[in-house]
C-alpha cells in the first residue's frame, strides 16, 4: 500500500508489502509521486518487489512446519498421516536452518539421506506436504521463499509394483524392532497390518463406526483405488 507525505517542497511516497522490503522516493509534485506509486504497486501485485529477507533470517524451517501443522493440517483429509510425516521431518537437521539460507542443495542432501532408508516412491509421498507447505508460505503467507527448493528435485528411478513377502525370520525381527520404539502403538499396528494386509494409511484412518466386532471385520470407506472394501 502506498502512503504519501508532504515534506517541505517535496512529496515522499513509500510502498510497503508484507514479505518485501519497503521502498520510497521523493518527488516535486504529487502527480509524479502517484504515477511512480502506481508503477511499483503493479510490480508488487506481480511479486516483483525486492524481497525482505529479515523475516526469513529469523524464522527456522521448523517454525514453518509447526505453523502448517496447526493452521492447515486439520483441514486436510489425510491429516493424521501427514502429521506423522511432518513430525519425522522436524527431526531432520534440515529443519534447524533458517528460511533465508535454504537452497535446493539442502533438499538434495535430505533426499540422499532419506533414500538410504526408504524408496523413491515413499520419499515422493513424504515430500508432498512439504512442497505444499512451501508453496502456501510463499503465495498466501507472504514469505518470499525461493520457488525452486523442490521444483527440480530428482527422486530417482520409478518403483515397480511390490509383491515381496516377509522371508523366514523377518517377522520376528520386525516385531522385536517394533517393541523397542518409543511409540507403544507401533507394535499393535504392525501386528494388525500383518494379519489384515491393510495399508498404513487405511489403518490410521480407521473409525469405530466402520468396525464390526461380532463379524470381526472392518470397512474401508475409500481404498486406494477409490472404492470401499471390507476386510
Amino acid at each position: 500500500m502506498a502512503t504519501f507525505r508532504k515534506r517541505l517542497d517535496k512529496w515522499q511516497v513509500q510502498i510497503r508489502r508484507k514479505g518485501f522490503a519497503p521502498i520510497s522516493r521523493s518527488f516535486r509534485t504529487k502527480a509524479d509521486a502517484q504515477e511512480w506509486a502506481r508503477h511499483w504497486e503493479q510490480k508488487a501485485d506481480r511479486g516483483e518487489l525486492p524481497a525482505n529477507t529479515k523475516e526469513l533470517e529469523i524464522t527456522k524451517l521448523s517454525k514453518l512446519v509447526e505453523r502448517y501443522q496447526v493452521e492447515v493440517l486439520p483441514t486436510k483429509k489425510g491429516a493424521e498421516i501427514e502429521r506423522i510425516i511432518l513430525d519425522a521431518f522436524l527431526r531432520d537437521p534440515l529443519c534447524r536452518k533458517s528460511l533465508s539460507t535454504l537452497t535446493p542443495s539442502d533438499f538434495a542432501k535430505y533426499r540422499d539421506r532419506r533414500l538410504q532408508i526408504i524408496s523413491a516412491k515413499s520419499l515422493g509421498r513424504q515430500l508432498s506436504p512439504v512442497s505444499h507447505m512451501l508453496n502456501l508460505a510463499r503465495v498466501e503467507w507472504g514469505l518470499p521463499i525461493r520457488s525452486d527448493l523442490l521444483s527440480n528435485l530428482r527422486l530417482g528411478g520409478n518403483d515397480n509394483k511390490r509383491e515381496r513377502r516377509l522371508r523366514e525370520g523377518e517377522l520376528e525381527r520386525l516385531v522385536q524392532a517394533a517393541k523397542k520404539t518409543r511409540n507403544p502403538l507401533i507394535l499393535p499396528i504392525v501386528q494388525f497390518a500383518v494379519e489384515t494386509g491393510m495399508r498404513r494409511g487405511e489403518i490410521l484412518a480407521m473409525d469405530w463406526k466402520h468396525v464390526d466386532l461380532e463379524r470381526r471385520s472392518v470397512v474401508i470407506p475409500e481404498a486406494k483405488n477409490g472404492y470401499s472394501r471390507t476386510i
